[in-house]
């Protein structure tokens, strides 16, 4: 095999425009979880993406769902959402984004959050039951490409755009 030089690096306003585009066109993310003693999980879920938050769901008695209704969030805290990481895009193409998680009953949502989601990921979770929403406000959001990136990978740190 030979090897190939990789593209210069992008700027981060580049990478930004390339994370918020493939948040607007991916219809599924990698969601990884813990369990309250630390037992990982990691599938993919369908998404949609409002512009702020990135909106899963999933069945109420998966891993997925349980660890983020257990409550742990950064620094141990309880509440009613958990912590997760979202990836997204392949090895040589990564979005990994850290984000805080709110579950969100059906009757919770707006009708255009429904709708979108729907509309997006090709089927309406809404009227089954023991189905719960989750609304991802992402924390901090890394991309990058090559080794070349890695060190201008941080594009969000603490719920703000770096660029």
């Amino acid at each position: 095999m030979t090897h190939r030089d990789p593209a210069p690096p992008r700027p981060a306003e580049q990478r930004k425009r390339d994370v918020l585009e493939r948040l607007a066109q991916d219809v599924d993310v990698w969601v990884a979880t813990a369990s309250p003693d630390g037992v990982p999980c990691m599938v993919p879920l369908s998404f949609a993406f409002d512009g702020e938050t990135l909106l899963l769901c999933t069945g109420r008695g998966t891993p997925t769902a349980r660890n983020l209704l257990s409550g742990r969030a950064a620094g141990g805290a309880t509440g009613t959402g958990g912590l997760a990481r979202l990836a997204l895009g392949h090895t040589r193409d990564v979005v990994l984004v850290e984000a805080l998680t709110e579950a969100v009953a059906t009757d919770g949502l707006s009708p255009d959050e429904g709708a979108s989601f729907a509309a997006r990921t090709g089927f309406d979770p809404r009227g089954w039951a023991d189905w719960v929403f989750f609304r991802c406000r992402p924390r901090t959001v890394r991309a990058w490409r090559e080794e070349n990136e890695l060190a201008g990978r941080l594009l969000m740190r603490d719920g703000r755009w770096r660029v």
